[in-house]
């Protein structure tokens, strides 16, 4: 088989177009193939209908060189994507002794009762590739060869639907089988920015993204931040490393270059940890407009129990005043949406934490309680360390639904830790 040029995507269950079930099988499997250079044109979603199935494979077949599956390869009647797919491939289905023996092993350990229906898991088309499943029942499999009525060999990938066995069967699996297929390395890196919306970066960088075919440079809008993903193909993994490298310091060399928080983190909460880690500085933080969203952000870093010591959600006054020692005469003069009382209860969580670092959130996330003087999408951010204090102003769009704006407050809260 050679390299590929063209995939399909096409995923199997009715619980998918029922809405029951969000497709992020979809998601996860075009940025896979993307990395590895594989290009998709099109995505399908098919219920578990033998001929409308067997419709929407003839036609991906007939359409991509490559077509990866999710669904449909568990124990019940109306499982029948491996029979669908051995059809048009002519192959016959037959027991794969070693899959059996696995799924007898997997129910054996869960100490539970394997009923006969599960034996059809272990159902494979003649001369298929078998990825073991180590994560579930269903173990995935490949398809290679010609198919009649259709011009060229084709490849099948049939996956399992849940992302808790899909994920990492594909990436410890089926991704290694494709890069062998892929005419090289494939490389990439992301640019991680904060505070420069998506449009900005693509109106800065068009001419060096439309100018260079390899590496390649995309920008992906998150949630209040951007990425900027860094793709190059070589013969070696250490040369496409360094192609780009060299990209990334021709991007550091622009005018996005300030907005760039880091390379390759996972997220700003993963950042601020091991860059506080690195210094040997701890952190807490006072909430109120974010509710808790700040210290949850940061748990779900783990093992961060040695920099984040703690935070406090004060939504009310009183909560305020009694907790983190917010003054009520600034609470009375300036209110709690203020420069005033966000310095303060940065300040009060640090000293009753006793911790290095200290930030603080303090707005109106909407969708009501606005004012003229203080419209929804008012929010304070301060931070407090033993040397010096200080806040930021947010005016934030109060067309934005509430979740949105705490997000970007927390964002904007935590990045606010790299000036100290």
């Amino acid at each position: 088989m050679g390299s590929i040029s063209s995939a399909e995507i096409l995923c199997v269950g009715t619980e998918l177009l029922l809405g029951d079930i969000i497709n992020t099988d979809a998601a996860y499997l075009s940025r896979q193939l993307a990395e590895l250079g594989i290009p998709v044109y099109y995505q399908g979603v098919v219920g578990d209908n033998p001929e409308r199935l067997t419709a929407a494979l003839g036609a991906a077949l007939g359409r991509a060189e490559l077509v990866v599956m999710s669904g449909g390869l568990g124990p019940t009647c109306d499982d029948l994507t491996k029979e669908t797919v051995a059809r048009f491939f002519g192959r016959e289905m037959e027991l794969h002794e070693p899959s059996l023996e696995r799924i007898r092993t997997y129910f054996a350990e869960c100490a539970r009762h394997m009923t006969d229906n599960n034996i059809k898991q272990a159902m494979m088309p003649r001369g298929a590739i078998i990825f073991p499943n180590d994560y579930g029942t269903a173990p995935a499999l490949a398809l290679e060869g010609s198919v009649p009525g259709v011009a060229g060999e084709r490849t099948v990938i049939m996956l399992p639907g849940p992302p808790r066995e899909l994920e990492p069967l594909f990436f410890e699996q089926v991704r290694p089988y494709l890069a062998r297929r892929t005419g090289g390395v494939l490389v990439s890196r992301n640019i991680n920015i904060l505070g420069m919306g998506e449009s900005a970066v693509e109106d800065e960088l068009r001419g060096l993204m439309n100018s260079s075919e390899n590496p390649t440079l995309a920008p992906y809008c998150g949630s209040g931040e951007v990425r900027l993903r860094v793709t190059a193909r070589a013969a070696d993994e250490a040369t496409a490393r360094s192609m780009c490298d060299g990209m990334i310091e021709t991007v550091r060399r622009t005018a996005v270059a300030p907005y760039i928080y880091d390379i390759d983190s996972p997220s700003i909460e993963d950042t601020v940890i091991r860059r506080l880690r690195a210094r040997g500085m701890t952190i807490a933080c006072a909430e109120s407009c974010t509710g808790g969203l700040v210290a949850k952000r940061l748990t779900d870093v783990a093992g961060c129990s040695d920099v984040f010591m703690g935070g406090c959600v004060t939504y009310s006054n009183d909560a305020k005043a009694r907790l983190l020692g917010v003054r009520e005469e600034s609470l009375g003069r300036y209110g709690a949406v203020s420069e005033q009382v966000a310095l303060e209860m940065a300040r009060g969580v640090r000293e009753r934490l006793g911790t290095d670092v200290s930030i603080s959130t303090t707005g109106i996330a909407g969708p009501g309680g606005g004012t003229p003087e203080k419209p929804v999408g008012t929010i304070w951010i301060a931070i407090s360390t033993r040397e010096r204090e200080f806040a930021r102003l947010l005016r934030l769009s109060p067309h934005r639904e509430r979740a949105y704006l705490r997000t970007l407050a927390s964002n904007q809260a935590l990045a606010l830790t790299f000036e100290v």
